[in-house]
């Protein structure tokens, strides 16, 4: 199985990627949505400090590809070609997916402040309430190790200044020439 792994900084776009892989016949795991059901199992609105806190106990008390683990679950009930996971932050979570399959990697990059403008604009929960919440969510981010997944991709797409159907188009051709590469 290819596991075409999504990385990149908070808001950077890692979800318009997936969703243009999944709507071009990808199935898609969201590695967020482990973090956001525990919270949840644990009596805690899903909010930016309650989901930032569990990712980090989780981490702890099972290691860095703690996440990657709770994934591989979802993987193994997919029995497709290929498969897309969105948010891998952790050189340990690429490991950890290796079991499962041939892991190649897409970092997607945007500036601070854009950002900042798609995070708040999407209106999500676990959104920053203002730019120190969005600060420490990148301090966090890159201490669990996200800065060594971008700069290890196999792909990079900026999404600077480009539109979503720009973004979705650049890394549906990405894709496209990875699965011609590796056949059936």
């Amino acid at each position: 199985m290819l596991i075409v792994a999504i990385t990149g900084m908070p808001g950077a776009g890692k979800s318009t990627v997936a969703e243009a892989l999944e709507t071009h016949g990808l199935k898609r795991v969201v590695m967020g949505d482990v973090i956001r059901q525990e919270t949840k199992r644990r009596g805690l609105p899903p909010d930016e400090k309650n989901t930032a806190k569990v990712m980090l106990e989780l981490r702890e008390k099972y290691g860095p590809g703690a996440v990657a683990e709770a994934t591989l679950q979802a993987l193994k009930s997919i029995h497709d070609r290929a498969v897309v996971v969105d948010g891998i932050r952790s050189l340990a979570e690429v490991e950890v997916l290796r079991r499962e399959g041939r892991v190649l990697l897409i970092a997607v990059l945007a500036s601070k402040d854009r950002r900042y403008a798609l995070l708040t604009a999407r209106g999500r929960s676990d959104a920053p309430s203002n730019t120190a919440g969005f600060d420490d969510r990148d301090a966090r981010e890159l201490s669990i190790g996200v800065g060594n997944t971008i700069a290890l991709a196999d792909e990079v797409l900026v999404n600077e200044s480009i539109d979503a159907k720009q973004l979705a188009g650049r890394a549906v051709e990405v894709v496209s020439r990875w699965l011609d590469l590796i056949g059936d």
